[in-house]
């Protein structure tokens, strides 16, 4: 299999297939990393991800992987959409807002355990960048050096990042959960369900109707 770098190349030598296939392999990814925060209008951030990527093709240096400067490229035209969306919001900051301020619409994440659903609505409250660190940490397995170059800051800050965020995140569980019995079976094994949860996620989109309940197994 080619590497990116090696379709990269290609597409700026005018090979359009090497270009699809390019997206192609990193599609998924990108589509799942904004579907559950801009709901509906995925497809129209998506397109303006790729037409970004399109746009400033030739001005990356090979800094990092393509898969980290396409999730970077997300991450802009993510905030950008919101930034559009309430562009008379004096008091939209990023540092402060979390995805469930700026679209507090119910999930859609069809989650079998109540453990993955407490996990992912306390992410959603997260401020954004938070959120998305731990989502790439988690996840998408980037490092430090990855995460920072995708969030525009140094990887020292990245790391004191994600310990402020999965101290927050814990908080945030405390105050939502229904139980102590289901509070504890989370923190227990945090990593655990976070990458089940990361699983979930990775899979076709559910219609309710296809859920599984299976309440019984948490």
């Amino acid at each position: 299999m080619e590497d990116d770098f090696a379709l990269l190349d290609a597409w700026r030598d005018g090979d359009l297939e090497a270009g699809s296939r390019l997206f192609d392999r990193h599609f998924d990814s990108i589509h799942r990393f904004l579907r559950h925060k801009v709901g509906d209008e995925t497809d129209e951030v998506m397109q303006r991800t790729l037409l970004a990527c399109v746009e400033s093709r030739d001005r990356f240096r090979r800094a990092s992987s393509f898969r980290t400067f396409l999730f970077g490229v997300a991450r802009l035209e993510l905030l950008s959409h919101y930034r559009r969306r309430r562009k008379f919001d004096a008091q939209l900051n990023f540092e402060s807002k979390s995805f469930f301020d700026l679209n507090p619409s119910p999930s859609t994440v069809v989650a079998k355990h109540k453990e993955q659903q407490l996990l992912h609505e306390a992410l959603r409250r997260l401020p954004v960048d938070l959120q998305i660190a731990l989502e790439l940490h988690y996840w998408e397995g980037m490092s430090a050096t990855e995460i920072g170059l995708v969030l525009e800051i140094p990887a020292g800050t990245v790391k004191s990042r994600l310990r402020r965020a999965k101290a927050l995140l814990r908080a945030t569980m405390e105050q939502l959960a229904v139980s102590k019995l289901q509070l504890e079976s989370t923190l227990g094994d945090l990593e655990g369900w976070a990458r089940s949860l990361g699983d979930v996620l990775r899979q076709e989109p559910m219609t309710a109707d296809d859920a599984v309940d299976d309440d019984d197994d948490s």
